[in-house]
């Protein structure tokens, strides 16, 4: 423990084998009796690091009662705590007003995720001993790291969006559950309010947000895996159905029938992942075969097991081990470029085509190197300051290499890459929305949806969530009759008119 400037910092252990919440000890809150007069105003931070910047924002004001020179201007959604968000050294950090267990538990939960590679906001961390300069106390709060480019799904929604681009967030968010159930963590809370989205060519990317009900086991049953599910499919209907009422989504979107779409996308992926798999002895090419499929799905398979039957006819495969990032990896090691799955997935194709292409007998390495200082740097380089805010590089490098191949198919014909890059500059980019600062200067509209109310629960349709923990049921939803089917997304390219 240090000290400084009045505040105490702890950098308290993650013990990253306990298992289910973290063991509740006595816990702070408004509520609590006033510290003694000498500690007064003596800041508690836990964090993995101190940051003394943190001391320069006024935690002896009430979080809701923080002037504006103090916060980031981002867009708050429904949330059952005071939440704002402010600057913190050329970052910006999400701070919510909780409870001093709560607050610890989730802190400590969400290191354990980011330990095992799952996506999630990063925690910085839990303050407490907070007091106004009268002495009254004021409740502890959790510090995360707000996630560049990501979007809430209500900012997402800001303009009309179609039904197909509405599947595809449920997708992702079913990817992430399916993630989080592979390494035994039971949300208990699963929303789309909950989760944060980046672009990934073309599809979204999924990022848990809230982790305060989570719990991690070893492995989960499969009712508390239906539980998390069933959570899930209650939790959008009720949000979907606040969008449709907004005019926010197609009239066609049915919310009900939409929201059961998780269900079909975790259930498929799930079987894919862990089921037993049988076959004759003969067709022992469906072992390779199967690693590939989960290879391109973006999961590495670390251990199977295979079994015979007791006459040797029949052997069972059942894949043990499983990692996402499968692409993700890959490029890492072959460029030393970090982006998000399906962008990995895109890049590595470009990028084996471009050896085939040119130099099909060069060493993959020095390939790939040569492929980044011929196509993705210039891509990037290419990309005026102004513009450079709309997506992050990754993305643009996927939509340029789709855009030429677009422009290649119309005009029949072989397309230059600086050709491509101006055209796509002048038709594509310079008219999208700039994602790294919509959520930093949102206009007057965007805040409005992102700040709207549920409905009132009279109405015709409600979105009360159902939030549950191992003690139960703790609240619930009211869905309305179906409207119509919703449908799959035809083409990756679709989403360049989101």
């Amino acid at each position: 423990m240090t000290e400084q400037s009045g505040a105490k910092w702890h950098d308290e252990p993650t013990d990253y084998a306990q298992i289910g919440k973290l063991p509740r000890t006595e816990a702070a809150s408004a509520n609590d009796i006033a510290p003694p007069a000498g500690v007064i105003g003596s800041l508690n931070i836990t964090a993995a690091a101190a940051d003394p910047e943190l001391l320069d924002l006024p935690w002896h004001i009430a979080l809701e009662d923080w002037p504006a020179a103090n916060l980031a201007a981002l867009p708050r959604g429904i949330s059952r705590h005071i939440v704002r968000f402010a600057h913190l050294a050329g970052s910006v950090i999400a701070i919510k007003e909780t409870s001093e267990h709560v607050a610890r538990h989730e802190y400590h939960m969400l290191r354990k995720l980011a330990r095992m590679d799952v996506p999630c906001v990063e925690p910085v961390a839990v303050i407490t001993g907070r007091t106004t300069i009268d002495g009254k106390p004021l409740n502890p709060v959790l510090v995360t790291r707000h996630l560049k480019f990501s979007m809430p799904y209500r900012a997402l929604f800001s303009q009309m969006l179609r039904r197909d681009t509405l599947t595809r967030l449920i997708d992702a968010q079913a990817l992430l559950l399916v993630r989080l159930h592979l390494i035994g963590f039971y949300w208990g809370d699963v929303s789309l309010s909950n989760t944060l989205f980046r672009r990934d060519a073309g599809a979204f990317a999924a990022y848990l947000v809230d982790a305060e009900t989570g719990e991690l086991y070893p492995d989960l049953s499969v009712g508390q895996r239906e539980y998390d599910l069933e959570i899930a499919r209650v939790n959008i209907a009720g949000e979907l159905m606040d969008l449709l009422e907004g005019g926010l989504i197609e009239e066609k979107v049915d919310p009900v029938a939409t929201s059961e779409l998780i269900m079909d996308s975790y259930r498929r992926l799930w079987a894919e992942l862990t089921e037993k798999e049988s076959f004759e002895l003969g067709e022992r090419w469906r072992v390779g075969a199967r690693i590939r499929r989960l290879n391109e799905l973006g999961f590495d398979v670390g251990e199977y097991a295979i079994k015979t039957t007791a006459d040797g006819s029949t052997i069972q495969l059942q894949p043990k081990v499983v990692d996402a990032g499968h692409h993700q990896r890959r490029l890492l090691r072959l460029t030393g470029l970090d982006a998000q799955e399906n962008q990995a997935r895109r890049l590595l194709n470009d990028m084996d085509s471009f050896r085939a292409d040119n130099n099909p007998d060069m060493d993959e390495e020095i390939s790939a190197h040569t492929w980044v200082s011929q196509i993705f740097e210039p891509i990037v380089r290419s990309i005026p300051r102004d513009l450079a805010g709309k997506l992050e590089p990754a993305e643009v490098v996927h939509e340029v290499l789709e855009h030429r191949w677009y422009m290649s198919q119309k005009q029949d014909s072989h397309i230059p890459l600086a050709e491509a890059v101006q055209s796509y500059l002048d038709t594509v980019l310079r008219h999208r929305r700039d994602e790294a600062a919509i959520m930093l200067n949102p206009d007057t509209a965007l805040l409005k949806i992102l700040e709207a109310k549920p409905r009132n629960p009279g109405t015709t349709r409600t979105n009360t969530r159902i939030r549950t923990t191992s003690a139960g049921v703790q609240g619930s939803s009211v869905c309305a009759s179906p409207l119509s089917t919703g449908s799959r997304p035809s083409s990756m390219w679709e989403y360049a008119s989101v």
